[in-house]
């Protein structure tokens, strides 16, 4: 698995969001609507970057947008109930790819048909972790640290 900076400032947009939502970011929509330009400032992600993520964990419908002067963004659900794993796949598709294909698509011959099983293994394994760390689980390890 290879974790591309848009899928890290995916996740760190999301966690800014849900601790607007709450101090443990249990809140779901209603939370406090947090700007994108005070999302990128306070993550130190380039605006425009910024904005095409924000785009995608919308249409994941992760994100309401609400538009104007006292716009911004909040999460569709409580953080308790999005995972890092629904964030992953909103901006990045498939957990693991080899040669650019999802691991369930990749096709062997001869003396490496074993590699498929060995790919498909190692997507469920990170699938194990990332499908059930929520944003609340996050949130809530910061909280937890000395």
């Amino acid at each position: 698995m290879y974790v591309s900076a848009r899928a890290d400032y995916a996740l760190r947009a999301m966690l800014a969001v849900a601790d607007a939502a709450g101090s443990t970011g249990t809140g779901g929509p209603g939370g406090e609507l947090v700007k994108a330009g005070n999302l990128a400032e306070s993550q130190d992600i380039p605006l425009s970057f910024l904005q095409g993520i924000l785009l995608d964990l919308r249409r994941a419908g992760l994100l309401h947008s609400h538009r104007g002067t006292e716009g911004g963004y909040a999460l569709t659900r409580p953080a308790g109930e999005i995972t890092v794993g629904d964030v992953l796949r909103a901006v990045g598709g498939a957990l693991t790819s080899v040669r650019g294909l999802p691991a369930d698509r990749t096709g062997y011959r001869g003396v490496a048909t074993g590699l498929r099983d060995v790919w498909l293994a190692v997507d469920g394994a990170i699938a194990l972790v990332v499908d059930r760390t929520t944003l609340a689980d996050l949130l809530a390890d910061r909280a937890a640290a000395p």
